[in-house]
């Protein structure tokens, strides 16, 4: 039984959760209406709407630093996850704060469209045209462009591993760093892990499967391509340097962990981290946990070390 080897920072939460059913989007999506997070009083948090590629508003949720330095910030696209079909930047509040605070940088957490009423590419039109814009207003925004990075969680990882062949291939902005954490990635649900997982207590095979039928909608076999499903990728050279991680009772464990074999053939720098008996989305399900604060601040200090460390070299897009 998956409960016998779920991590005991996480046993007793694990022990009160109930079943769960993502066949009612709009019921999984109330589940985004959350108590407000504090705002730190150093840090200014605005909405900003921008066009899109298909003439809709795109809403930026921005987080910066109101007391630091004047000068150019490193800054931070970050991805909400949610499975493609829920989520919004609001739920990421108390870790995009961090983010400022920790890896001293700007935040911009991007409210894409959602599946099923949106599907594929829709999303990741909108996370590129984030990007884009980013480099574009640098100096508005008080940023170094050459200090762009991309994170996110779940699908939102899978959206960051995408935008990242996306950005690679058009010759589009430059991404210093990428870290798709626990990346949804992979539509085939043909893995061990995917497989084995099946408590709907916890994300799961079964989840991952429907959500990626609402993705990918009518879209026929031979037109899905990398930039949908990363991991249909044949070339992982040029991409960024990467820091990813995922739980041993996660789902998607063995599509990250190829994800990371293949990154790492490719001579992408790259760090990964495996944390035992942790489900999907432990560290922000159960935040007060050891081992959430652990891997929770172990992929802060990566972006920040990102930022301080890494050669420009890395960078290119060729």
């Amino acid at each position: 039984m998956i409960e016998e080897r779920v991590h005991p920072d996480l046993k007793k939460y694990f022990q009160r959760l109930t079943e769960k059913n993502i066949d009612n989007v709009q019921e999984l999506r109330a589940g985004d209406e959350r108590e407000a997070v504090p705002v730190h009083e150093n840090i200014a948090i605005t909405n900003r709407y921008i066009q899109g590629e298909e003439e809709h508003e795109i809403r930026l949720r921005m987080y910066a630093n109101i007391e630091a330095d004047q000068g150019e910030k490193p800054c931070l696209l970050w991805i909400h996850g949610g499975g493609y079909i829920s989520g919004k930047p609001e739920i990421n509040d108390r870790l995009c704060q961090r983010f400022v605070l920790e890896a001293n940088c700007t935040v911009v957490s991007v409210a894409y469209r959602l599946a099923p009423e949106n599907p594929y590419p829709a999303a990741l039109n909108d996370c590129y045209t984030a990007l884009k814009w980013i480099t574009d207003h640098a100096t508005e925004l008080k940023i170094n462009p050459e200090k762009v990075a991309i994170a996110g969680v779940s699908a939102g990882g899978g959206l960051v591993a995408a935008l990242s062949l996306l950005a690679r291939d058009r010759k589009g902005p430059k991404i210093a760093f990428q870290m798709p954490l626990y990346p949804m990635i992979d539509n085939r649900i043909a893995t061990s892990s995917s497989q084995e997982i099946s408590d709907l207590r916890i994300w799961n095979g079964i989840f991952t499967q429907k959500a990626w039928k609402h993705y990918l909608g009518d879209l026929p076999m031979e037109s899905i391509d990398m930039y949908a499903v990363p991991s249909l990728a044949e070339n992982y050279r040029n991409l960024p340097p990467t820091y990813t991680c995922v739980g041993d009772l996660d789902p998607f464990k063995d599509e990250t962990l190829e994800y990371v074999q293949k990154l790492s053939e490719a001579g992408v720098p790259v760090e990964f981290h495996l944390y035992p008996g942790c489900f999907h989305g432990f560290e922000s399900m159960v935040p007060e946990a050891a081992i959430s604060k652990k891997a929770e601040s172990e992929y802060v200090s990566a972006l920040r070390f990102a930022y301080r460390s890494i050669k420009l070299s890395y960078f290119c897009n060729n």
